[in-house]
């Protein structure tokens, strides 16, 4: 008889399902490396809070005069859920795994225990979907929020003069990318100029385009061998920043979308450790004598900003303008 491979535990949840459900969240690019502000244990909803001040100043005076007004806005960030109810065979995955599990394998990065590999692989789907859904996300999809450009293309008080049009469909190394980031950057607020977190929020095809540029293949006097005189071998995985602004390499953006904004003022929020969370491997042997598992999880996601006039846009612009 063929031996069958049985989950050791019928059922994972508990105490440690919020660990998967933060690997899935928290692992995407945006996220893990720190590109928005992150607020977790949100039940229903959280207020976001800004502060806005006109001139505080004036010529002094014996007695108390306010100087200024203070004007509270506020904008509500609520997380939609979402789950995943998967069902795999085990027969499908029982090679892969076992030779795993046995040390034979060249990969050394998935867990040695089968339920785990599923939730691994899982996660890793979901990780992926929730980084996309961040910058372009729409609520009207299965399985998606409004992210950044959905929010922006539907806010009118984006102003007009800090919407940039994107020129062109694609943006390239050769005559494009440095002309048209400089478009972006000279519609962002004196205000915001030089601030320590303000970013330049960019695609992987735009900030490929820009390494290639500066390695001395743009056509905006860069020259041939531009950065060391090493080409394109000038860069190594490190920071990039582009008129004094940091750069930072969105995967989920669209190609032709680049956004500027402080991370301060942008924000994911999910109820990360609260109770609607559930991450469950379910082995359907024992119920109804199948080969099936079934791996369920639970979780919420949205995003908001804080203050729209404080956002400059590349290839959004909002319907109302």
């Amino acid at each position: 008889m063929p031996t069958t491979t049985t989950i050791t535990s019928p059922t994972y949840a508990g105490e440690f399902a919020g660990k998967y459900i933060s690997a899935a969240l928290l692992s995407g690019s945006t996220i893990a490396n720190g590109g928005i502000e992150v607020l977790p244990n949100i039940k229903f909803k959280q207020v976001i809070n800004r502060i806005a001040t006109d001139a505080i100043i004036a010529n002094a005076t014996c007695d108390f005069s306010a100087t200024s007004t203070v004007t509270i806005t506020e904008r509500i960030i609520q997380p939609e859920e979402f789950q995943v109810n998967l069902q795999l065979c085990k027969k499908d995955f029982h090679a892969t795994w076992e030779a795993i599990s046995m040390g034979y394998s060249a990969f050394d990065t998935l867990p040695p225990s089968f339920a785990d590999f599923l939730i691994s692989h899982v996660a890793a789907k979901v990780a992926e979907k929730t980084e996309q859904n961040i910058w372009k996300g729409v609520t009207a999809n299965a399985g998606e929020f409004d992210g950044f450009t959905a929010l922006l293309t539907a806010d009118a008080g984006l102003p007009t003069a800090q919407e940039v049009a994107a020129t062109s469909t694609n943006i390239t190394a050769s005559g494009t990318v440095i002309a048209e980031l400089g478009k972006l950057v000279d519609a962002i607020p004196a205000a915001l100029y030089g601030k320590e977190d303000l970013y330049l929020y960019v695609s992987q095809a735009t900030a490929r385009a820009y390494v290639r540029a500066l390695g001395g293949f743009g056509a905006t006097g860069l020259g041939a061998n531009c950065t060391n005189a090493q080409g394109t071998q000038w860069f190594n995985n490190g920071s990039l920043s582009f008129d004094g602004i940091k750069i930072f390499v969105a995967n989920g953006l669209a190609n032709t979308v680049a956004i500027a904004a402080q991370k301060s003022n942008l924000y994911f929020g999910t109820g990360l450790l609260n109770d609607s969370n559930e991450v469950q491997v379910i082995d359907m042997s024992p119920i109804d004598g199948s080969q099936n598992v079934r791996v369920v999880m639970r979780f919420c996601a949205a995003v908001q900003y804080g203050v729209v006039a404080d956002i400059t846009t590349y290839g959004i612009t909002n319907a109302a303008n």
